[in-house]
């Protein structure tokens, strides 16, 4: 079969990480840039030898490629995507997949309509451990799983102080919406938990402001831009309820007092795992009769060449795609609910 054809809208930090992923596999043709920056597209472009570049992404859409991916600003995220499917591609939509639930639904409706294959850039999906941790409950290794802890701790990592990042109608959010959207995804994806019910939660913001008072060692994004906003959150923290059987507290943060922690922590009846924490994955049961820690050996893998070789196999309708629009929709739900819940003071119904 001939190679699909791609383009990538947004050539910065993570659009380039695409482009060497598709670089990288065997059944993408690397045909198209886009990005309004036009001396940071001639970089990209001069990189990787690539002759289509557009500085509008409509006109992108008009050339012959079969895919995109949609690297751009999150308030961008639903007009690019929809655009996309209207035009006949198919997407590749890094996270988060909107500004919210409702900007998540339009594109799932969108992609209904166009048939083509939306896949949300949930990367984590792809790691080894990730893949073993969805086995061990497939099987039944964790038994009923009654409780979830995620937690992601940076003790200052604030992302472009000033910027879009931390400017709410760019963003959406901060931390909760950054980069607690991937421990989300990750927690139901392994547990199989995707209706979540009910959500009681809080927000801070304790460190962005005012801004020349905010202490860090690096800051990805950076340098500050003390002219700008930071009008998001920088810790969120919560419970959420999976009806009557289960249940997930979290803790999310750009900034806090406190030690940098990362990792998803599954509870069942016969056994737990923890993952996301840079160790290998161990289970944590019992075996004939006494305690048992089962750690076996796997090998990790690029996760975004992954990534794109499953997107484009489910381009050519060989899988589902790796990440689906519907369950991305259903993050989004999640998060929205968190906001509200901190906003209203009281519990929230998804």
């Amino acid at each position: 079969m001939s190679k699909l054809k791609v383009g990538i809208i947004g050539t910065g930090a993570i659009g380039a990480i695409h482009m060497d992923a598709y670089k990288a596999c065997n059944k993408a043709e690397l045909v198209a840039l886009c990005d309004i920056s036009e001396a940071q597209l001639a970089a990209q472009g001069n990189r990787l030898n690539i002759s289509q570049r557009f500085t509008d992404y409509r006109e992108l859409l008009r050339s012959d490629v079969d895919a995109v991916s949609v690297c751009v600003g999150n308030a961008l995220h639903r007009n690019v995507a929809v655009a996309a499917l209207k035009a006949g591609k198919h997407v590749l939509l890094e996270k988060p997949m909107a500004m919210n639930a409702k900007e998540a639904a339009e594109i799932v409706a969108a992609g209904v309509k166009a048939r083509k294959v939306i896949q949300i850039g949930m990367v984590n999906r792809q790691r080894s451990q990730i893949q073993l941790a969805r086995n061990y409950v497939e099987k039944g290794l964790l038994g009923k799983i009654y409780h979830i802890r995620a937690v992601l701790i940076r003790r200052r990592g604030i992302p472009g102080l000033g910027g879009w990042f931390t400017t709410k109608a760019m963003s959406g959010g901060g931390p909760l919406i950054d980069i607690g959207v991937h421990w989300f995804d990750a927690a139901m994806y392994v547990s199989g938990l995707w209706k979540p019910t009910r959500v009681s939660a809080m927000t801070y913001a304790k460190f962005g402001t005012p801004m020349k008072n905010y202490r860090y060692v690096s800051m990805w994004a950076g340098p500050p831009k003390f002219n700008g906003k930071f009008d998001v959150e920088d810790y969120a923290t919560g419970f959420v309820r999976f009806g009557k059987d289960a249940s997930m507290d979290f803790d999310i943060a750009w900034a806090a007092n406190a030690e940098d922690a990362g990792f998803v922590e599954i509870l069942g009846d016969k056994g737990g795992i923890r993952m996301l924490d840079s160790k290998p994955l161990t289970l944590l049961t019992e075996h004939n009769g006494h305690m048992a820690d089962i750690a076996p050996k796997h090998t990790e893998v690029n996760v975004f060449q992954t990534q794109a070789a499953k997107f484009l196999a489910a381009c050519r309708g060989e899988c589902p795609p790796a990440a689906t629009a519907q369950e991305g929709l259903t993050v989004m739900k999640l998060l929205d609910a968190v906001y509200a819940s901190s906003k209203l003071g009281k519990e929230v119904d998804l």
